[in-house]
């Protein structure tokens, strides 16, 4: 069974940073696109950013561009999300996934983790 874990959520203040780790077991991590989303209280779950599995190209959603770093680690089959200058408008639940195809649509992924709490406090 695929599994993907994510860790590192909790509440900062406006301007702080947290960094995300997502854990993956039962998949071929280095062939597999990453990407992070997230959904806010009340609203769809958006594209956040994504790297390619080949050449890590790294994709970002124009809201947290320059602000956001996601990196992975084919050696530990982790994927992070640091995230920098955080806004309240960041608040959300993160969702790790993992896919063979696409980088940006949430259809493109076929695993997902449980989500973990992100709340930016202002």
């Amino acid at each position: 069974q695929v599994q993907l874990v994510e860790s590192g959520g909790g509440l900062v203040q406006a301007g702080g940073s947290l960094r995300l780790s997502c854990t993956t077991s039962g998949l071929t991590f280095s062939s597999n696109n990453m990407a992070w989303f997230r959904r806010a209280p009340g609203k769809e779950r958006d594209f956040v950013a994504s790297i390619n599995w080949a050449f890590a190209n790294t994709y970002y959603g124009d809201s947290v561009k320059g602000r956001f770093t996601i990196s992975r680690d084919n050696a530990k089959n982790t994927v992070y999300l640091q995230m920098n200058s955080l806004k309240p408008e960041d608040t959300a639940v993160y969702y790790c996934a993992a896919g063979r195809y696409g980088t940006l649509y949430e259809r493109d992924f076929a695993y997902w983790g449980q989500g973990t709490q992100v709340t930016v406090s202002s």
